[in-house]
């Protein structure tokens, strides 16, 4: 007989390959691959298997989404501790796995309004999460914004370094060196404190 423990740890393990198998689909083919079905054959497991841990496909997605949100924040908070949080910012936002799952839920929110409605909140965390981070480094000295609105240098952080990421994977790279020196110009003064840009 299984014990109660064991039991837990299977489960656990079976519904976290569950939600890979998601995620990779997801960032292999896009978010129509995913299905309780194909899921499952990927899994071998049974689609009823599937639907115990997940009752519907909105289910899945969601799962999918709100475990990488956290991730994402236990990635950020461990990046915006460095002596340099601005350019810990920009490099998160670099990355292209990430920006290709955001763009797959923003199409899939498209069509699902409960995604959309998560989506939100869970973008409106990160960017919480963020703040705080930012707000703590200045505490702490590691950061001057020299007055400047940390929230508005998170959005603008953020959605500059996805976009450039998503048209790169489109293969649309015009403009892409410039705006990289630019930011990099920007990012040096905040890394040197006695400059006073």
């Amino acid at each position: 007989m299984t014990s109660p423990g064991r039991k837990a740890t299977g489960s656990a393990e079976t519904r976290r390959r569950l939600l890979d198998i998601a995620e990779r689909l997801m960032l292999d083919e896009g978010y129509a691959a995913v299905g309780i079905r194909r899921v499952a054959r990927e899994a071998g497991v049974t689609p009823p298997l599937v639907l115990y841990y997940f009752t519907t496909l909105d289910e899945l997605y969601l799962a999918v989404l709100r475990r990488g949100a956290d991730e994402e924040i236990r990635r950020q908070r461990r990046a915006l501790a460095s002596p340099n949080p601005l350019r810990a910012l920009w490099k998160l936002g670099n990355r292209p796995r990430a920006a290709l799952i955001t763009e797959e839920f923003m199409a899939l929110s498209n069509h699902r309004k409960s995604i959309r409605a998560e989506i939100a909140a869970q973008a409106e965390r990160y960017r919480r999460a963020q703040l705080d981070s930012l707000a703590e480094a200045a505490t702490e000295g590691r950061i001057d914004l020299r007055g400047l609105s940390p929230m508005a240098v998170v959005v603008l952080t953020t959605m500059l370094s996805r976009v450039l990421v998503m048209e790169k994977a489109m293969g649309l790279t015009v403009g892409h060196a410039e705006t990289g020196e630019l930011v990099e110009q920007i990012l040096r003064r905040f890394d040197d404190p006695a400059d006073d840009a």
